[in-house]
């Protein structure tokens, strides 16, 4: 598939803004830590989605925002802020629609791989 056409890396990209504003939409942003992960995990797990749209063929690089993701669903209980439940709910959420999306992709990819 080409370049820029692949909807799990836009949907990837479009989860990593929605992390991003989680605190101001939550007003959670006085939540030092809990604010700090989610703007740091948002904008990484959208530049590795914008990274793997911008590719034309498979690189291994697909991996990287599940990765990110599964940092993102332990860091409540790895930074302490399971008790702010918005951002912990959506730190959680998130990352499951993230690995569920590169999930997608790679079962994509290995079903063209298997037809050829």
């Amino acid at each position: 598939m080409s370049a820029w056409r692949r909807w799990q890396d836009w949907v990837v990209v479009g989860l990593g803004v929605v992390l991003f504003l989680t605190p101001f939409a939550f007003g959670e942003t006085a939540m030092a830590v809990a604010a700090s992960t989610t703007y740091i995990l948002g904008v990484l797990i959208a530049l590795a989605g914008l990274l793997n749209a911008a590719t034309r063929q498979p690189t291994g690089l697909e991996i990287v925002p599940a990765l990110l993701a599964v940092v993102l669903f332990v860091s409540p209980w790895a930074f302490g802020f399971t008790a702010v439940t918005a951002l912990a709910w959506s730190a959680w959420i998130v990352a499951i629609l993230v690995v569920l999306a590169v999930g997608s992709l790679l079962a994509m990819q290995n079903r063209r791989v298997m037809a050829s």
